[in-house]
């Protein structure tokens, strides 16, 4: 359940962006949560045709979920699949952050973030590496991974500093989920229980699954990898069975990188986006823990029609969503952080002011909001 604070932090993190396809919105809040482990990254222009959103909700430490949102989108970028297989790219990178925080410069920066803070917002897709080591060869992050996803030995793969030898890599981890549009095609890879949901014409589209520990497939993977499920979580400790990080779980070398106890491997899901297609709101659990992803869609949609700026909508949205103590369930207690992308050039047409708005057809449907 976590440490709580005895008044909630309220102050949020707020962004606002857009081009000519996309508008988005973003806000991160600590609530009541002793820290704010959660991050995101919102990277719109990746190439002439290719969009990245993600949030990362962490747990153990924030350290995990501030570097993949720092990596992911460009470790991404620089797959081999990158530009032919955009579900494989994304597979590809996330067992790569495993891997990559295993690496010496990857203790380095997750030492500091650990010990001074860093950024909490994984911001617009802003660089930043962790510096020195002399081990971050891309030939070796190359044979690094693709020994950890055959499930082979990775100790003797380059470890000519001392320093390395020691590091297990964090202890901490995160779930991570992740939109990425590219041309007419969206594109989701998640791992852990946040969650991205498309609305169309005003209803909600699953675009992620929440992965559980009490799930019959993810429950069997844990128990063949010699784990085990206990009062809903991973060795009666760990409250999802996927997830960056947690390397504890993941330590059989006679297992591949998507068959460990818990496993860094998303799932993917593509939808073909047309008409109608209007937003993309992706949340961490706090979010899904309080709102359905109907009644989400549902408050998003009503504040749309006022015109309010989309950050100021993710703000309202955490404050909905936050509960007013913590002596109940703890729901409505985590940290709350939202991406809301809006599909301009699909849902949306200039009004007679000037302004955006739902085209016409779509109207109809939020007169019963």
């Amino acid at each position: 359940m976590g440490a709580y604070l005895s008044q909630p932090i309220t102050e949020k993190e707020s962004t606002d962006g857009e081009d000519a396809r996309f508008k988005y919105g973003t806000t991160a809040m600590q609530g009541w949560r002793t820290n704010m482990e959660d991050a995101h990254a919102t990277v719109l222009g990746m190439d002439h045709n290719t969009a990245f959103f993600g949030v990362y909700d962490g747990h153990g430490g924030k350290e995990v979920a501030i570097y993949v949102s720092r990596h992911l989108h460009e470790v991404f970028a620089r797959s081999d699949q990158y530009k032919s297989n955009v579900s494989q790219a994304l597979i590809d990178s996330f067992l790569a952050m495993d891997v990559n925080m295993i690496d010496i410069s990857g203790k380095d920066e997750l030492q500091e973030l650990a010990g001074n803070g860093g950024d909490r917002d994984g911001g617009g897709g802003g660089g930043g590496g962790g510096g020195g080591g002399g081990l971050s060869s891309k030939m070796r992050q190359a044979l690094l991974a693709r020994a950890r996803a055959n499930g082979d030995d990775v100790g003797d793969i380059g470890d000519d500093d001392e320093g390395a030898q020691h590091w297990d890599g964090p202890q901490a981890g995160t779930t991570c989920v992740v939109a990425v549009v590219r041309d007419d095609v969206l594109t989701v890879a998640n791992a852990g229980d946040s969650r991205a949901v498309l609305c169309r014409r005003g209803k909600a589209v699953a675009l992620s699954r929440d992965h559980k520990p009490m799930d019959d497939d993810e429950r069997a993977r844990i128990v063949k990898a010699g784990g085990f499920v206990q009062e809903g979580r991973v060795n009666g400790s760990l409250a999802l069975s996927r997830a960056i990080g947690d390397l504890e779980y993941k330590r059989s070398k006679e297992l591949s990188a998507r068959d460990q106890i818990v496993t860094a491997y998303p799932e993917i899901h593509s939808e073909k986006i047309s008409a109608g297609d209007e937003f993309v709101v992706i949340a961490c659990d706090g979010i899904w823990d309080v709102l359905t992803s109907q009644q989400c869609v549902d408050f998003i949609r009503a504040r749309l029609r006022h015109d309010e700026p989309l950050s100021k909508i993710c703000e309202s949205l955490a404050d909905e969503c936050m509960a007013p103590d913590t002596k109940g369930s703890g729901i409505g207690c985590d940290n709350m952080s939202v991406v809301i992308v809006l599909l301009k050039e699909l849902a949306w047409e200039e009004g007679p002011d000037g302004g955006k708005r739902l085209r016409e057809r779509d109207l109809g449907a939020l007169g019963a909001l």
